[in-house]
Order: structure tokens, then sequence, then C-alpha cells
């Protein structure tokens, strides 16, 4: 959530020129702004207001979540290069495809099997050994996590990886 506040020195920006960068506005606090290619969902406590803009962060076990973005948005509307998002590793990215791909194929009615083929093209598995076979773990797995993510557990990747 972004609220106005005093002029600072130097760099700063106001709710109409976050305006200029909107591609959707839902109403005139919530918009979607389209910066140097990344979509940025933003809130605007006083939408009216012409002065600059100060960033609000909740306090929560999101808050560093929340200071990621917060530095990603930054570095966009600076015209930097935007960090790449480290909540979202590319071994991440990778199980979340694979596990999309594996719940489109029990969805088209393929069985384990056929989806662990695809998923895994260099291991080819015979009937007899597929039982006893660890790729038809990994398949499954895949497949039970691939429906609590598309169940709404895709808000998970938003977060960072926890250690207990």
């Amino acid at each position: 959530m972004f609220a106005a506040g005093p002029r600072p020195d130097g760099f700063s920006i106001t709710a109409d020129e976050l305006r200029l960068r909107a591609i959707f506005q839902h109403d005139p606090s919530h918009l979607r702004l389209d910066i140097r290619g990344e979509h940025y969902d933003v809130t605007l406590a006083d939408p009216q207001d012409e002065n600059p803009l100060a960033a609000m962060v909740m306090f929560d076990a999101l808050t560093p979540d929340r200071q990621t973005a917060l530095t990603r948005f930054w570095s966009a509307i600076k015209g930097k290069r935007v960090p790449n998002d480290p909540r979202m590793t590319p071994q991440r990215r990778e199980r979340a495809r694979q596990m999309l791909r594996a719940v489109d194929g029990r969805r088209a009615g393929a069985t384990y099997r056929s989806i662990g083929e695809v998923l895994f093209p260099g291991h080819r598995i015979d009937a007899a050994s597929w039982a006893g076979d660890a790729l038809r773990e990994i398949t499954i797995r895949l497949a039970r996590d691939g429906v609590k993510l598309v169940e709404g557990g895709y808000r998970s990747l938003l977060h960072r990886p926890r250690r207990s």
C-alpha cells in the first residue's frame, strides 16, 4: 500500500505518475502497473493526494516477502535491472512446471506411468519395474502436490521457503 507524504529530497513518485503506467484500474485506489514488462498490483491509501508516495509495509511473518517485492518494484520504477525474485528459485519453478504437467496428464486420463515417461524422458521404465521405481513415487507426489497448487496452494509460491 502506498500513502502520500511530504516531498523528500531526490527521487519521488506520485499517484498520478503511477496512473500513467496503469494497464488496469479497478477503482481509483487499485492499479495494475506495467513497468518494463513486469506487472505490479498497487493500492493507494488516498488516490487524490498529489504528494509523493511512501510505502507502508505490515510487520508480520510475510514482512521479508513484502520487502523483496518492494525492492523489485523500486528497481523497476527507477529504470534499473529488477533483481531475480528469490522466492521462486529455478528449482521451484521447474518443480511447479512439472506439477502442473502431472495434473494436466491426470485430468486427461493418463496413468502415472505414462506421465512419468513424459516428465522423465531419459528414464525408460518397463511395466514390471514401475511399481518399485523411485520415479513412480516422484510422479505420484508431483501429481498430488500439483492438485494442491491448482486448488489454491499457488499462493505459497509467493513466499520464501521457510525453515522450521
